[in-house]
């Protein structure tokens, strides 16, 4: 077959400076290897320049490579493109260089980006943005393989998290019923701040006008929440959020344990500032401050054989009736 390379025109590249032709090059060959084929004047049109410019630039790739172990370019050495489609103003790279050698992620190291950014997407601040969701396209495309189809499980009540986005993005105070530590309903109203998850389970931090203070919600303590004409008096960023998702309350509940060492800074978002801790044995004691009973069933649970509840007496029942329940399941 004829080397059609004799049909290449000799002036090849934008008139601009020669960094500014290389950082030009550099955008435009993964542009066409995505696009697989595109016209002249789509290329100029995208990257707002001349279709000469398109046209040099297209033949000055093809002319480019990086020379093989003879330190000579021979012909896989070098880009390539469909010629004869050339000639009609219709660009296709047949063969590339040197490009696939850079890293690449795995598809199992993509699908986990892109778990981490559809957790991201369901946070009211960054709902429906459109640039997580070309993030999570990209990421798709350029792993080393298809990404494993997947969703964040747990995610919060649908409903509820409609309510809360729509309440953040207009500026409007939420109201809800909530299940407080002693199992009575209040109703509360809350200027919403961020939406955050522990595992499987979803808080609402925002400011309780009723506490007059920030406070921590669970969703699914929640009920009949509606969105308020009210405008919020404090937003996210006049409110200092604190790293740790839980704040000390003056209705917290108060539990000793005795915890392996290594599992302790697991715990340091329940352990509060001054807690006493001494040795005892192969374990550490210390003290924990939980909202709830429930929670703290759920905590010890999580971590099997490495947490052991101390006191008081009513906490250590929860505890192993939660897990003589859910033993009696198995039978």
């Amino acid at each position: 077959m004829a080397d059609k390379r004799h049909r290449v025109p000799a002036r090849a590249v934008p008139p601009t400076g020669s960094r500014d032709k290389l950082a030009f090059l550099l955008a435009l060959v993964p542009w066409l290897l995505e696009h697989d084929r595109v016209t002249v004047q789509e290329a100029a049109a995208h990257f707002g320049v001349s279709e000469d410019d398109i046209r040099s630039s297209v033949s000055l790739v093809a002319m480019s490579g990086v020379p093989g172990s003879t330190a000579t370019y021979q012909h896989e050495d070098l880009f390539d493109i469909d010629w004869d489609a050339f000639e009609q103003d219709e660009i296709a790279i047949t063969q590339h260089v040197a490009i696939d050698d850079a890293p690449r992620l795995s598809a199992r190291e993509a699908a986990a980006l892109i778990a981490g950014l559809q957790y991201l997407q369901s946070l009211p601040e960054n709902a429906d943005r459109v640039a997580i969701r070309n993030l999570v396209e990209k990421l798709s495309r350029g792993a080393s393989s298809t990404p494993s189809q997947l969703a964040v499980a747990g995610d919060p009540d649908s409903e509820v998290l409609g309510l809360v986005r729509r309440a953040v993005a207009e500026g409007r105070r939420v109201r809800f019923a909530y299940l407080n530590s002693r199992g009575e309903r209040e109703d509360r109203d809350v200027d919403p701040l961020r939406v955050e998850s522990i595992d499987s389970d979803w808080y609402l931090r925002g400011w309780c006008h009723l506490r007059q203070a920030l406070r921590t919600f669970r969703f699914d303590r929640m009920s009949d929440m509606i969105v308020t004409e009210l405008p919020i008096e404090h937003d996210a960023a006049e409110v200092r959020l604190p790293d740790t998702l839980f704040e000390p309350s003056a209705e917290d509940l108060e539990v000793t344990i005795e915890a392996a060492p290594e599992v302790i800074g697991l715990l340091a978002d329940y352990i509060p500032d001054g807690a006493l801790t001494s040795e005892v044995g192969d374990r550490i004691r210390t003290t924990l401050r939980v909202s709830h009973y429930h929670g703290l069933k759920r905590l010890i649970a999580g971590m099997p054989g490495t947490v052991r509840v101390v006191a008081p007496d009513q906490a250590r029942r929860a505890v192993a009736e939660w897990a003589a329940a859910g033993l009696a399941r198995y039978a």
